[in-house]
């Protein structure tokens, strides 16, 4: 897996409660590519919690969101933002669990809309959530005027 430098990570007006690792109460996601997905490993923690014990499923949502957000930016080299988003809980995720593996690929693009599964895997390998979002893509000409450029990735990791 490669990993994916965020190109936002100095800019003053950067604030992203998914991916900001300067954001004190978020996420703070890092991303990789392997082959067509893009993964992030993420902690939860009971600051995150719904139900005594239980992850917050509006957070759940949101780490498949913003693994399907950086998706649309590495794999298209665009920006876009989200039109639909459904997720399927299967399974609860315990705040104590060790560690989360959120990954997404692009399953087909038409048009301006593209369309991304995604999945949350726990630390034993089950399915705890499935994600399925449609976004609309930016003409590339508006995510440069926006400020988008490119991701990059390091070298390879182990």
């Amino acid at each position: 897996m490669k990993k994916i430098i965020n190109p936002w990570q100095h800019r003053p007006e950067y604030n992203c409660f998914g991916c900001c690792a300067e954001n004190p109460i978020g996420l703070h996601l890092e991303f990789y590519e392997d082959s067509d997905c893009i993964v992030s490993k993420w902690h939860p923690s009971d600051c995150y919690q719904g139900w005594m014990n239980t992850m917050h499923g509006g957070i759940l949502s949101t780490l498949i969101d913003e693994v399907c957000g950086w998706v649309v930016t590495r794999k298209l080299k665009t920006m876009g933002y989200t039109v639909q988003l459904n997720v399927q809980f299967r399974k609860k995720v315990p705040t104590t669990e060790q560690e989360l593996t959120i990954k997404a690929k692009i399953i087909r693009q038409v048009r301006n809309l593209a369309y991304i599964n995604a999945e949350i895997v726990n630390s034993n390998g089950e399915v705890c959530c499935e994600g399925e979002t449609i976004y609309f893509l930016m003409p590339q000409e508006k995510a440069q005027n926006m400020g988008f450029l490119h991701y990059d990735v390091e070298d390879e990791e182990d």
